[in-house]
């Protein structure tokens, strides 16, 4: 089964849909000043915890940098020196991801899997360059290809369902909170604040994620949720403005329709590609049953890759105090839009054996964006508490690092968050286990 031929052309589709999209996600992050105030005008970045070293490219690197990942994207949309451009792209993609976090996105963490997942995957063995130099095409691709895509995005949206199962998402605190901020939108923003339109979109969301999948694979029922889903992602690209992640959601729909009907719905397109280049291809090879040496361990790495992703998103489970007030364990675990977060950190600096603290002054150090996100995550409060140790560590003084915090979260009242009595500066980081500095949650 895992090797059985089967028609490719939602995978072509997809190819150019996916590179089109990255193409406009890499050239918009310039235009739009997205890399000028993340990556450009910041004196450092909150990278990763272990990844310290990755830091933005100096002056003005960062937009030739993306704007090489947008001629990436461009390069596979036609099917160019695929693999060569999709492993580019994922190396760029992966970088920017892990050396930066005041910007964090589900969305991101999807395009890093989904981008290297490409690199392997037959995308460019018709209707691409690739195709047209060769003057072969090959219609067919490994039933493997479907599982893996269509078990990745599963996994997605089944997460994105369970994490939406707690109290404040229940009670509509949580969409209201989103939508209160949402009120000066023209036209629609005090639409957005009806309650009955909240409560739709509470269920709405969880039914969504948890039913659009087998909705899709259905196919008694692809049709009328493809329709469902296109309002549901449009709806989410106007009120959230999250880039190109409803667009690509879209997309995946590519591999649940028939071949059959992908073809007929795609037709112009794909007969002015024919009409075009139908000399320099070779037709003998197109649609054939072409079965290249598959290695006996492709099923075995897939089954391990989809178990690491079902298993990942668990691991809050297993450390100590609530996710949603620790966040330890809440990166790549798909808790997408879950909580509003918001808090007031003061540090102090204290030399050994005065007993005085003084005021660290954060003003020049970080920027507005980078204040708001060490305001109220942990990881960033001990960032910034190792990059006060080093800064003052350079000038000849050691000092110890303190921290005053007081956090919100989903508009409750602020309360202590982190211990003020614990050197910060002394502690190490573990991802894998609860840090005790951090004071228990008070709901």
């Amino acid at each position: 089964m895992w090797f059985k031929s089967v028609d490719n052309i939602g995978l072509v589709l997809w190819r150019i849909a996916f590179g089109l999209l990255i193409a406009l996600e890499s050239f918009g992050a310039i235009v739009t000043g997205w890399v000028k105030e993340v990556l450009i005008e910041p004196n450092f970045t909150f990278s990763f915890i272990g990844f310290e070293w990755l830091q933005p490219l100096p002056g003005y690197g960062m937009y030739a940098y993306y704007a090489l990942m947008g001629l990436c994207g461009l390069a596979v949309m036609i099917g160019f020196r695929y693999r060569t451009s999709m492993i580019l792209f994922a190396s760029l993609w992966t970088g920017s991801y892990l050396m930066q976090k005041s910007a964090y996105n589900n969305h991101y963490y999807l395009l890093c899997l989904l981008s290297w997942l490409m690199v392997f995957l037959p995308a460019a063995k018709d209707f691409s360059a690739q195709a047209i130099k060769t003057g072969q095409r090959n219609a067919q691709m490994p039933f493997w290809v479907l599982v893996l895509m269509i078990g990745q995005v599963w996994i997605v949206y089944t997460y994105a369902t369970v994490a939406k199962l707690y109290p404040d998402w229940l009670d509509g605190r949580v969409i209201a909170l989103f939508m209160e901020g949402k009120k000066n939108y023209p036209v629609i923003g005090p639409w957005l604040q009806n309650e009955l339109l909240q409560k739709t979109l509470v269920w709405g969301g969880i039914l969504f994620d948890a039913l659009v999948i087998p909705g899709l694979l259905w196919k008694r029922s692809r049709s009328a949720v493809f329709i469902i889903s296109l309002g549901f992602h449009l709806f989410n690209s106007v009120v959230f403005q999250i880039g190109i992640f409803p667009f690509m959601s879209i997309a995946f729909a590519f591999f649940f329709f028939s071949p059959k009907t992908l073809r007929q719905k795609f037709r112009p397109l794909l007969t002015l590609f024919e009409n075009q280049y139908s000399r320099k291809f070779d037709q003998s090879k197109h649609g054939n049953d072409v079965r290249p040496r598959q290695a006996a361990w492709v099923p075995v790495l897939i089954v391990a890759y989809l178990l690491v992703q079902i298993l990942l998103p668990l691991r809050h489970h297993f450390i100590e105090g609530s996710v949603l007030w620790t966040e330890e364990g809440h990166r790549m675990s798909w808790r997408m839009m879950l909580r509003a977060r918001k808090g007031i950190t003061s540090f102090y600096v204290m030399e050994p054996g005065t007993g005085v603290r003084s005021v660290y002054p954060l003003r020049g150090l970080v920027t507005q964006k980078q204040l708001k996100m060490l305001s109220s995550h942990p990881d960033f409060i001990w960032q910034t508490a190792q990059k006060i140790k080093a800064i003052e560590a350079a000038k000849g003084r050691e000092v110890a690092v303190y921290v005053r915090s007081r956090v919100s979260i989903n508009g409750r009242d602020y309360a202590p968050f982190i211990d003020p009595e614990v050197n910060l500066a002394a502690e190490s980081w573990d991802p894998w286990r609860h840090h005790s500095w951090i004071l228990a949650s008070p709901f």
